[in-house]
């Protein structure tokens, strides 16, 4: 029998985050995804990519900052690879195209496509190997991308997954899977084995893992 004690302390290992993309360099969604962080009291926020826009884009991740978010992200394809190194210095925040993140029990990786609308299947592929192996001994995994996989939902917009992260998902078998890029598909979710893979959106959703 599980008593009070034991339930509490596992409700306390779950790690709480807030995962959303494609802002477009919308600063007014930033700060609405920002205050819903704070009124949501996650442990982390995740964007998945195309933070960026063609508008002014200096203030995108500084209403996070501001509430003492932590933050980490992968660069999508308007995101070239000088403005994700750029935001990733100027605030302080984890770009999991070059690195993984530990937190709590839960190990965090994943890869970008910064400035490209397509990726090599088997490049992207050896990066998130390379970044799982170093999370893959604790308890809960999560993987971000930005570009959604081959042979998931998302492709009802016609728009082709990446068969390399189909391939990442299906050996690693993260218990999460996030991505963005499909905007007309936001919020859509499945099962891929053991792994649950949600296209977050440009609202974000609070998820407890």
């Amino acid at each position: 029998m599980v008593n009070k004690k034991q339930t509490k302390s596992k409700e306390k290992r779950k790690l709480k985050i807030l995962a959303a993309g494609d802002l477009h360099g919308d600063v007014k969604l930033s700060k609405k995804l920002a205050e819903k962080a704070e009124k949501e009291k996650v442990d982390l926020v995740i964007l998945t990519g195309d933070i960026t826009g063609l508008i002014e884009t200096k203030n995108l991740i500084k209403p996070f900052t501001d509430r003492n978010e932590k933050v980490v992200f992968v660069p999508g394809n308007w995101d070239d690879q000088e403005t994700a190194t750029v935001l990733s210095k100027l605030y302080g925040i984890k770009n999991l195209d070059n690195y993984y993140v530990k937190y709590k029990n839960v190990g965090i990786f994943g890869a970008g496509n910064p400035g490209t609308l397509t990726v090599d299947d088997n490049q992207i592929f050896k990066k998130l190997k390379k970044s799982f192996e170093k999370v893959k001994n604790l308890e809960k995994k999560i993987m971000v991308t930005h570009i959604h996989a081959a042979g998931t939902k998302s492709e009802l917009s016609g728009f082709p997954g990446s068969k390399g992260i189909r391939k990442a998902i299906e050996k690693f078998q993260p218990d999460l899977f996030i991505s963005g890029h499909i905007h007309e598909l936001e919020g859509v979710e499945e099962k891929i084995g053991k792994t649950r893979v949600i296209n977050v959106g440009r609202k974000g959703k609070i998820i407890e893992i």
